[in-house]
């Protein structure tokens, strides 16, 4: 056999590469080329959830849902226009915002079968997550003109009188006393305003329910009829925390109505009323004026008037004529004294869209930010004939409610704008700082438990992004042409 040096070298080199690889497989010593670790992932970033937003559609498409998504605070930039909320500013503490429960509300409310008659008291006045939390009402002292007939407390035979009211009786309305006392099993604290469309006939210088005004020569006893009412509501449980004089004072063509100067009202007021009130250790509440918004000179005058001005607690308005601003006119003259807005109707022939952007700008949003204390629509419920209604009385008013048979109910649009209000601000609140301008008109509350509320309604043709800012951040929301939210965070 011919050795061959040339295949002994190779073989021996091929054992000494097997072998070196053989020793570093098991040595402890680290790798030449360890592997490389993963890159590190940071975790997404989770966006919590700062705000709950609440909306209301023109086009009835969203009525009152809470709106999905994430709304979060956070500092990224944009060029989006600010709604600034600013909590260390505040204005007015806030009683409540609600309708006026009247006799003919009672009536189509009764004509529900039971179950569906305690479901929307329920949903009206309770405060549970499908409730909307009326806290304010206002209730008529005798008819107003949206009960089925005109009445009195002490309705008398032709060319009788009762000096003594000793035949006054609450017994006309029976049903609205229960339906109250029902309402405030659900909510305790309601405040309840009462107003007079009209004086017994008697007690007037026409024999009519229908205009008229009230003989100086009973204005005292007219005072009693009003403290012998508040103590026999006060008999049955129910406790009246305001009342007007008089319904539209200067309006003497409802059914019923009675005509009130400002002088006559003043009067009326200081030398019959509050010392009534006075005597009989009542502390409800006297606002004067109760009409429209064109004319704050009526309760200016009662208010300048030195011996009227301590029994006032302030001045009440409605807005068929003039401007919500009247409000801080009044209150600008006279700011120890509160103002109210206690009245504003829907009609039959409104369109939904234009009544939602029109009573949040003014009666909710306008009210507010020009110092009311309340903010209220006219009646609770009617039927689908907008009655019933006294002869001559409102034929067009369209309840938030409409009771369209034994089972079942409409909810319209001035539900929605006092649900938007209602549901989110209690009573008492504060009112607080938000800038506005444009098309965007809002309003912010600070809650009782220390919530923050802000009502924004896009008054514009287009849809609006923009940012809630507060305390040096802000989320990014937006909202339709004619549509309402409501934005609520801690």
């Amino acid at each position: 056999m011919k050795f061959n040096l040339k295949n002994v070298i190779k073989a021996f080199f091929f054992m000494a590469v097997v072998m070196a690889q053989v020793k570093c497989s098991s040595s402890s010593d680290p790798i030449e080329n360890p592997p490389v670790d993963p890159p590190v992932v940071n975790p997404p970033v989770v966006v919590t959830n700062d705000v709950d937003f609440w909306l209301t559609k023109g086009n009835q498409s969203v009525l009152l849902a809470k709106q999905p998504g994430t709304l979060g605070f956070g500092t990224t930039a944009n060029a989006y226009a600010n709604i600034e909320v600013n909590a260390t500013q505040k204005y007015q503490t806030i009683d409540g915002f609600g309708y006026t429960l009247t006799g003919g509300s009672v009536d189509v409310i009764n004509q529900l079968n039971p179950a569906k008659r305690t479901a929307l008291l329920q949903e009206l006045f309770g405060n549970g997550e499908n409730s909307i939390g009326v806290s304010y009402i206002r209730i008529s002292i005798g008819a107003s003109d949206l009960n089925a007939t005109p009445f009195t407390y002490n309705d008398l035979a032709a060319g009788e009188t009762d000096l003594n009211l000793d035949k006054f009786s609450l017994d006309k309305d029976k049903n609205l006393i229960a339906m109250l006392k029902e309402i405030l099993t659900i909510n305790p604290k309601i405040l309840i305003l009462a107003t007079p469309w009209s004086a017994p006939i008697w007690m007037k210088d026409v024999a009519s329910f229908k205009g008229g005004k009230l003989k100086t020569e009973y204005y005292n006893v007219y005072a009693k009829y009003f403290v012998k009412y508040i103590q026999q509501m006060k008999a049955e449980g129910i406790t009246i925390d305001a009342v007007t004089p008089q319904n539209e004072p200067l309006h003497d063509g409802n059914n019923p109505s009675m005509y009130m100067s400002a002088t006559d009202q003043a009067s009326f007021i200081k030398n019959s009323l509050g010392p009534a009130f006075k005597t009989a250790n009542l502390s409800v509440k006297i606002i004067a004026y109760d009409h429209n918004c064109d004319n704050p000179n009526y309760p200016k005058t009662i208010l300048a008037d030195a011996d009227a001005f301590p029994f006032v607690d302030g001045s009440a308005f409605h807005l068929y004529a003039g401007d919500i601003s009247a409000l801080t006119n009044v209150y600008n003259s006279y700011p120890t004294k509160n103002v109210y807005f206690t009245e504003q109707w829907t009609s039959s022939d409104g369109k939904f869209e234009g009544d939602l952007k029109w009573h949040l700008r003014n009666v909710i949003i306008g009210s507010m930010r020009n110092y009311s204390k309340n903010a209220l629509e006219w009646n609770v419920a009617n039927n689908a004939s907008f009655g019933p209604h006294t002869d001559g009385g409102c034929n067009m008013c369209k309840g938030a409610i409409t009771i369209t048979s034994g089972d079942s109910f409409e909810r319209n649009v001035a539900y929605y704008i006092i649900a938007h209000a209602s549901k989110f601000v209690p009573m008492g609140s504060t009112r607080i700082e938000s800038n506005s301008g444009g098309s965007l008109q809002n309003v912010a509350f600070i809650t009782p438990s220390g919530s923050k509320v802000l009502i924004v309604e896009n008054d514009g043709a287009a849809t609006e992004t923009f940012n809630i800012k507060f305390n040096g951040k802000w989320v990014t929301t937006s909202l339709e042409a004619g549509s309402v939210g409501t934005y609520t965070w801690k």
